[in-house]
């Protein structure tokens, strides 16, 4: 536990390097404990191969608060940690919102909420139809991005095309002005497998993120209590 205390310690220094007037600092420190758990643990992914065909797919579909995910990514090797002082920085790689053509580790150029999880569905029926049965195709939403109607298109779709191998990890920080829960009652009526965890407990975090279903997606909500950012 104290190596991991350590470790999301060094993280918090490097996200630090990064300043800007569009960095949405509390809407990308609740995704830390999540994100971390799903790098350091769970996602198959190679800092030396990060386009290799048989990784897993992560989309940070709240793209507009990137700096925890770019953190976690330097830390891990993706690319150098003194990018990071150029966020948002004329000729710097490292935008307001993540791009995929600039930024090794990222899958998808995102920002407009609402997008990440139609697009996860989409990369899903890609590797079907490739053969690709292993990776998994892990989303990352928060709870007020749910207000987008796109959204419930997706999670209609892919329990009707059975696809198990779709992750939707939500970050619950209780910024919605709607009110999104029961989620398991909410999301488990469109027949996905739904866990709510505490979203700062890393095993239990580890615990969900490894359940997969042969032909039902699975969503983790994480609950970060308001003020807890």
């Amino acid at each position: 536990m104290d190596a991991t205390i350590d470790r999301l310690n060094r993280v918090r220094a490097l996200m630090a390097r990064a300043t800007g007037d569009e960095k949405h600092e509390e809407s990308s420190t609740s995704t830390l404990d999540a994100l971390w758990v799903l790098y350091d643990k769970v996602l198959r992914v190679d800092p030396r191969d990060p386009r290799g065909p048989g990784r897993d797919r992560f989309i940070l579909s709240k793209g507009h608060g990137p700096i925890a995910f770019y953190a976690v990514l330097a830390e891990k090797g993706f690319f150098p940690e003194a990018w990071l002082e150029s966020f948002m920085a004329r000729g710097g790689r490292l935008g307001s919102h993540p791009d995929r053509q600039l930024v090794p580790g990222v899958e998808a150029s995102t920002g407009s909420l609402g997008h990440g999880l139609p697009m996860g569905v989409g990369v899903a029926l890609a590797l079907r139809a490739k053969g690709l049965d292993e990776p998994r195709v892990v989303i990352l939403c928060g709870d007020a991005e749910l207000n987008e109607g796109s959204n419930w298109e997706a999670i209609l779709l892919a329990p009707q095309l059975h696809l198990g191998n779709v992750m939707l990890v939500i970050i619950d920080n209780h910024s919605s002005s709607l009110d999104m829960s029961p989620w398991e009652a909410r999301l488990g009526s469109f027949g996905w497998e739904v866990h709510v965890v505490d979203g700062h407990d890393h095993d239990a975090l580890e615990r969900a993120f490894g359940i997969r279903r042969e032909a039902r997606p699975v969503a983790v909500v994480a609950d970060i209590p308001e003020g807890e950012w």
